[in-house]
């Protein structure tokens, strides 16, 4: 049976117990970053040697917090265009045929928080967390070059208390 395994390193594996004559050894069948999808449940089952329930993993990603993709697609179109915001070029013919199947599909407006984020489609998460370091660190300098915060005031008279002084 498949089971999944979250390593140190943010990725997952998907891997099979196996039996040898050496005792039980694990093996990885698929390792990915982010969303389980179904690509990646297909390379394992066509790896594993064992019974294999895709519905078993899925279940057992949800409870890890491991997200779950249902669309393939997803992920080819995000990597086309993090390549393409990145100054990758295409071959003129395959953009002319991308235009042409991509022309019927229904499409929506991007919302303007959406458009400015994506630049980030796709990207990795080791490049997402340097920029959020980078980001730390900025705001980080901001605050200590600002000046300092006034101290409040002393008060002009004596603060009143209902305590009898001593010696009374």
């Amino acid at each position: 049976m498949a089971y999944l395994r979250r390593r140190r390193d943010g990725r997952v594996e998907i891997r099979e117990s196996v039996a040898t004559r050496a005792g039980p050894r694990a093996r990885t069948l698929a390792v990915f970053r982010g969303a389980l999808a179904p690509d990646v449940i297909e390379r394992a089952a066509g790896l594993a040697r064992r019974p294999f329930d895709p519905a078993a993993l899925r279940v057992r990603a949800a409870a890890l917090g491991v997200p779950l993709s249902e669309r393939r697609a997803d992920a080819a179109a995000r990597a086309l265009l993090r390549d393409l915001r990145q100054g990758v070029s295409l071959d003129p013919v395959l953009v002319t045929l991308l235009r042409e199947v991509l022309a019927p599909l229904a499409a929506q407006p991007v919302p303007e928080a959406l458009a400015e984020a994506a630049e980030w489609l796709g990207v990795g998460a080791e490049r997402r967390g340097a920029a959020l370091r980078g980001l730390l660190r900025a705001s980080d300098r901001l605050v200590r070059e600002r000046p300092p915060r006034r101290e409040r005031e002393a008060p002009r008279f004596p603060r009143l208390s209902s305590k009898p002084r001593e010696g009374s």
